[in-house]
This record gives C-alpha cells, sequence and structure tokens, in this order.
C-alpha cells in the first residue's frame, strides 16, 4: 500500500465558490454557461467540481470520466441505448469512446475525476 498525500482540500464542495470557464462546446442548441474549478491535474487526467446550466449536448468521450452528482438532474442517453435519470447523490462512469447525449433539467454540479 502507498501512502498517499493530500494535495487539494475543498470544504463545502456543493456550494464552493466557482471559476466562469465560459459557454460549453458541447451545447446542441441554445447557450449552456459552465462553471468549475480544478483540484488536481496531471497531465490529461484532472478532478475538480462542474457545473452546467440546463440544455442538451453531445458527448464524445476522449478519456475515461467518473463522476458524483452533487446537485441537479440530467437524462444521460448513450447512441443507440436507453435513456437513464442520472441526478444529487448518483455516481456514473463514461469509459472512452462513450458518445451521446446529456440533457441537463436543473443546473447540474458534479465532482468528476478523469483519466
Amino acid at each position: 500500500m502507498t501512502n498517499a498525500i493530500l494535495t487539494s482540500l475543498l470544504p463545502g464542495a456543493a456550494d464552493a465558490e466557482l471559476e466562469d470557464w465560459g459557454p460549453l462546446a458541447e451545447a446542441t442548441e441554445g447557450p449552456m454557461t459552465v462553471h468549475g474549478v480544478e483540484l488536481w491535474v496531471e497531465g490529461a487526467q484532472s478532478a475538480g467540481i462542474w457545473q452546467c446550466s440546463p440544455g442538451p449536448s453531445y458527448w464524445r468521450q476522449d478519456e475515461n470520466e467518473v463522476i458524483y452528482v452533487l446537485s441537479g438532474r440530467m437524462t444521460v442517453t448513450p447512441d443507440g441505448g436507453e435513456p437513464l435519470e442520472v441526478g444529487a447523490g448518483d455516481i456514473a462512469v463514461f469509459p472512452l469512446g462513450w458518445t451521446g447525449t446529456w440533457v441537463i433539467h436543473e443546473t447540474l454540479r458534479k465532482v468528476y475525476v478523469v483519466f
């Protein structure tokens, strides 16, 4: 077992102040705004808090991503698959190569890990 060192801490992540990250590039209709904060970055890997306003978007995963939803809700539909409701308290995994839509119904705030 290795001795991990805590590198970052964000107390109160559900209500923490976030930076304006601009419009969501993956939005498929009107503009969607993104806010966030990165807690850890190492090359292409990162972890942090991400928040997005409601609307539809289309995603192509260029990496693996694990999310834990802090607040809000969305419907996730993989290409060729069935829609799934994802909301506060849920964990979801989007593996490398995943494609599909996210329809955010209420502003969504998530903890994410990209690897």
